[in-house]
């Protein structure tokens, strides 16, 4: 019999994580609140936070928007089952529409889930109208989360021979090459489904070239194209959807991360004749509940003020100088991603290091490849925090480099 381990509690005397799973690597800090770009610790330490949940807090934490509507929303109603219609539901999925050009929509609980419903329908959709067509063409080197059909869907290398045996039918094919998506193309492909930017590959970029001929392709060909909004969505290019800079439209989007401004909420979202789940296809007991949509809806309401998305571009701009003076300083190759989703080339395998420095020094940020830092700031996050963390990255770039051997 296995002797369970033991690790030291944050006080240091007793196993205070003993409980939780382990799952992945997590230092020793337990954070307890947070507002706009900063979250503190246990301890009472301010972090300036350029991660926000993994783009999710796209309003920073606990905005006064969000929080107000949380309370009133709590004393109203929660759940009443998805087998029924609730407000909130209803009037987020009228203002998706309304920003997207999509015409309904199916809520989840995460980005995952999202997409197996993108995933159920495009495979209905192909057994109705493709002759059984179930086939769905990704990307090399996407992600698209880590239930068994998404991680089946994604082009990580580092799963490939992870929880076999894989659910079959997703041929993958390099980002931006129309020949080899052409040529993936069989009697059984129902559909392509790609991110406008592949977050967790390192930020790189679908070009609007790209989708543009692809949408072409797709509808030359009679099969359908989607698109995975979740980290892409909810105005973090500086544009409601990232699909918009390209001007098409998709026929099914996932969106997740920053539509519910920090609480689980995501959501499958497709044109009107592509909808054909019968009764019984698709639920979830959570599904559209009324708290989490009422607080979908304040995001999307604050995201469409006037003014909003334009400052986000701005603001998207001016990390990015920021960015490229500081890669140019120390020796990188560069700044990839489009407004408040970017990512910089260290020029060499630091990122762990860099992240483990940035966090001693009280800065949050994120390396998706060893080579690369990637930024998902509050959309709300202002030039003197931007100039903040560049003062603390610099420096810790600085010491990193110090700290390497000769």
């Amino acid at each position: 019999m296995m002797r369970s381990q033991t690790k030291p509690g944050i006080d240091g005397t007793h196993d205070s994580f003993g409980a939780l799973m382990e799952i992945t690597s997590r230092p020793p800090v337990v954070f307890v609140e947070g507002r706009g770009s900063w979250i503190r610790d246990q301890s009472g330490r301010a972090y300036l936070d350029f991660i926000q949940g993994w783009a999710v807090n796209c309003l920073g934490h606990c905005p006064d928007a969000i929080t107000k509507a949380i309370a009133i929303q709590a004393g109203r109603l929660l759940n009443c089952s998805p087998s029924f219609y609730n407000e909130p539901m209803i009037r987020l999925a009228e203002l998706i529409a309304r920003h997207s050009g999509l015409h309904r929509t199916f809520f989840t609980n995460s980005g995952a889930e999202a997409i197996e419903g993108a995933i159920k329908l495009a495979r209905k959709w192909g057994q109705k109208y493709r002759n059984g067509a179930y086939e769905i063409i990704t990307m090399d080197h996407g992600f698209h989360g880590r239930t068994l059909a998404a991680m089946s869907a994604s082009g990580k290398q580092q799963w490939n021979r992870l929880f076999e045996p894989k659910v079959p039918g997703f041929p993958k094919v390099p980002l931006n090459n129309l020949e080899e998506v052409e040529r993936a193309i069989t009697n059984r492909t129902a559909a392509v489904m790609l991110e406008p930017i592949q977050g967790e590959a390192g930020v790189f970029a679908a070009s609007d070239a790209f989708l543009r001929d692809l949408r072409a392709l797709t509808e030359r060909e009679n099969i359908l194209l989607i698109l995975d909004e979740i980290q892409t969505g909810i105005g973090r290019t500086g544009k409601f959807f990232g699909f918009e800079h390209a001007g098409i439209t998709p026929d099914i989007m996932a969106l997740g991360k920053g539509l519910g401004g920090g609480l689980p909420l995501a959501a499958l979202v497709a044109v009107e004749d592509v909808c054909c789940f019968d009764h019984g296809d698709q639920g979830g007991t959570f599904n559209g509940n009324a708290f989490a949509t009422a607080i979908g809806c304040v995001v999307m309401e604050e995201i469409a003020k006037p003014g909003f998305l334009s400052r986000v571009v701005q603001t998207g701009a001016y990390l990015a100088d920021r960015l490229e003076a500081l890669s140019r300083k120390h020796g990188g190759g560069g700044v990839r991603g489009r407004g408040l989703l970017l990512a910089i080339d260290l020029g060499g395998e630091i990122g762990p290091a860099v992240v483990a420095e940035a966090l001693r020094r009280g800065l949050l940020i994120n390396a998706p490849r060893p080579d690369s830092l990637r930024f998902m700031p509050a959309l709300t996050v202002t030039h003197d925090e931007i100039d903040e963390m560049i003062s603390i990255l610099d420096a810790t770039l600085k010491q990193t480099a110090d700290a390497r051997p000769a």
